[in-house]
């Protein structure tokens, strides 16, 4: 599953570029995706706080109900959702 985090963190910040609408619509799918499996993978493993974040990233990417913050608030949530990811990523790599 941490192979996945830096590929969505590059997709999440190449959403930063004018892009077609149905790159973005992708990006949420994807993600929505990815992070339901994420949050999943967690409440295995028992790890309750990032169980419940990454299951409200699911439930804010997904395409189906759109949350309307605005392209500016977007940027900032995919920049921060990103480092986040990479955070994520060099910290598990260091425990396991």
């Amino acid at each position: 599953m941490r192979k996945l985090y830096i590929p969505l963190a590059a997709l999440l910040l190449l959403c930063l570029a004018p892009m077609p609408y149905g790159y973005y619509t992708l990006v949420r799918f994807v993600s929505m995706v990815i992070f339901a499996v994420m949050a999943y993978d967690y409440h295995k493993k028992e790890q309750a706080s990032l169980m419940v974040a990454f299951g409200a990233l699911a439930l804010l990417f997904q395409p189906f109900v759109k949350v309307a913050l605005g392209r500016c608030m977007w940027n900032v949530v995919d920049v921060a959702v990103a480092i986040g990811l990479i955070a994520l990523f060099f910290r598990r790599e260091n425990v396991e």
